[in-house]
């Protein structure tokens, strides 16, 4: 409840206001895990770098439908390296951050008379609304936060992480 953005409509302002705290959260979340911790997978569950590095993905992903394109052979190739990685808290951290800019800049752009634009998403170009796909970009990642912030805490505490994974 940070309030409204002056000079903002209150949608998309609710919405930039979203990703202020996805920003917090994660950098508060990753902190000072090394990358063995990042990657790893407590109890076999998914690792906090996947969350962040399918954060960043798919923010650049369903950025590009609500921009209105199609991914392009490397973004479609690169949802299967999602999983994997090597990555410090700080390159994740900045390709968050560079998807984010990204989504914030067409979200401040969007103008509230398209709410009701349609986008089409995936192969099968299922049509949607500008606004729920604007929308679904940041419930999508505080989904993946919510996420991130378990795995952190399983790895810095040092849950065990299963001998298959």
């Amino acid at each position: 409840m940070r309030g409204g953005v002056p000079g903002i409509h209150p949608v998309i302002g609710h919405l930039l206001r979203a990703i202020e705290q996805i920003r917090e959260d994660a950098a508060s979340a990753i902190g000072d895990l090394r990358p063995e911790q990042i990657w790893a997978k407590p109890h076999g569950l998914t690792s906090a770098g996947f969350h962040l590095k399918h954060l960043a993905g798919s923010t650049e992903r369903l950025s590009t439908y609500l921009s209105g394109g199609q991914l392009t052979a490397d973004q479609l190739t690169a949802i299967g390296t999602e999983g994997e990685g090597r990555e410090t808290a700080e390159l994740l951290l900045a390709a968050v951050d560079e998807s984010i800019k990204h989504y914030e800049a067409l979200v401040r752009n969007l103008d509230p008379a398209d709410f009701g634009a349609i986008r089409e998403v995936g192969r099968k170009r299922y049509q949607v609304t500008a606004i729920s796909l604007a929308l679904h970009v940041a419930e999508h990642a505080q989904r993946h936060i919510g996420g991130l912030i378990a795995a952190c805490n399983l790895a810095r505490f040092g849950a065990p992480t299963r001998p298959d994974s």
